[in-house]
Formats: C-alpha cells, structure tokens, sequence
C-alpha cells in the first residue's frame, strides 16, 4: 500500500461491537484501509477479525502475543501502517464510541494540520449515556492537563485521532512508554512541543453497549504521575532558561 488511510483499531475482548463497527467505517470511508490490532483476545475476537479481512481487501488483523494495552497496541500498529507507506493514520475504539460516521470530519481537517482530535468537549461535541462520574472523570482530566501542561487543547484525553504519517514519524515513537489513556496525552504533548499544528473537531462520543471498559485505577493514576513529570520539567526548563 502507498498512500491512504489507514484505521487502527485496538481490540480485547470485542467480538459483539467489532463486526458492526467496521461495516458502519467501510460504508462511511469506503476508501480507507483498517487495521484491526488483537491482543490475543480469549473471546475469539482475532478469529473473527480474520474472518472478516478473508472477505474484505481493506481489512487487516495484526495478531500480538497478548493484553498490553492501548498504547503498545498503537505503537504496533502505526509501526505497521508506516511501513506500508499510507499517508494518514487514525485511532478508534472497537466499542462504537467513536462514531465511524464522524471520520470523514476528522479527515476534511487533515490538510490544515498534522494532528486532528475528535473533541468531546469544544461547542458541538457531546457525550450520550455517561454518568456524571465519567464525565467529572474525562473533564477534569482535561483540565488537569491544560493547566500543568500549559496547553490549549480542550480535550488532551480523547482518543479518536487522525495524524499525518509525517507527524508521527516526528514524535520520536521508539521512546514512547506511557500506556493506557496517558498514552494519548504523552502523543498530545510531543506534537505541541515539536510546533505541530493540532486542530479539535468536534464529536459525540457514545458509551459502549457491549462489552466490558478497559478504563481503571491504574489507568487514572498512570496519566496523573506522568502529566505532573511533565509539566513540572516543562516549567523548570522555563524557569533555568533552557526553555
């Protein structure tokens, strides 16, 4: 493959929402390709996904040894998209939470920037059938982040994203180790550190119906160490001059 699209979406345990969301994105991008990266899923969701790429050319499986979680998973699969030459590279949850029929928003921004964001929390995105713990959750994660990272993006967690191939190629992914939702913050951070332009789009984002949330304790804790690292190197270096 040379240039295009390409989609990857991260599974565990999704074989009731996967089949459905990648009809809804075949029909919404008929032109993008998919990739669907299983961490060896106990509920058949790789034998599935197989199943699915053995009827359609524009879906892919890349099968991994095991849970790593979300960020590793990423990272295998934007390995595998640049090596394979497409142009644009966009994350996506299996669950159906980010719309497939929103993509083609995320896309249209693509030649005005490197990095585009499906914003739950800019004039026009929403969020459908969440508590009001998720969303006190999700907002003030954002915040968290704007204020100890000094950015303006109003939405730092979210992970419905399209990059450039070349933004990504900047963002120096061999040292990436965060994971978890913390993962989308440390890309956030690298791209508005390297003068990348980074638009919000706005989305709805609506809660999984089947399933089981990858969302947990250690998930929170993970992206509230590493935010205050950040932002704490990033305030000395303004203070010691090197910023």
């Amino acid at each position: 493959m040379s240039g295009g699209v390409l989609v990857i979406i991260p599974t565990y345990n999704e074989s009731e929402s996967l089949p459905g969301v990648l009809e809804r994105l075949r029909h919404a991008v008929p032109d993008a390709h998919v990739l669907v990266a299983d961490d060896n899923s106990p509920d058949g969701t790789g034998a599935l996904a197989d199943a699915l790429a053995a009827k359609d050319d524009h879906i892919h499986v890349l099968h991994r040894a095991g849970k790593e979680g979300l960020g590793k998973a990423y990272l295998a699969g934007f390995a595998w998209g640049l090596e394979r030459g497409y142009d644009v590279i966009v994350e996506m949850d299996a669950d159906g939470s980010h719309r497939p029929e929103e993509l083609p928003r995320l896309l249209a921004q693509i030649p005005h920037a490197d990095v585009v964001l499906g914003s739950r929390w800019v004039p026009g995105g929403s969020v459908v059938n969440w508590p009001a713990s998720r969303r006190v959750l999700s907002q003030g994660g954002s915040l968290y982040t704007r204020l100890a990272l000094g950015i303006p993006t109003r939405d730092a967690t979210g992970g419905y994203r399209a990059y450039r191939a070349s933004a990504l190629r900047a963002l120096d992914l061999g040292t990436v180790e965060s994971n978890g939702y913390c993962f989308q913050i440390d890309l956030l951070w690298r791209a508005l550190q390297r003068g990348l332009v980074v638009r919000e789009v706005p989305i709805t984002f609506v809660e999984r119906e089947a399933g089981t949330s990858k969302m947990s304790g250690r998930i929170v804790r993970e992206a509230l160490l590493n935010v205050a690292r950040w932002g704490a190197s990033y305030r000395w270096g303004q203070v010691s001059g090197r910023r």
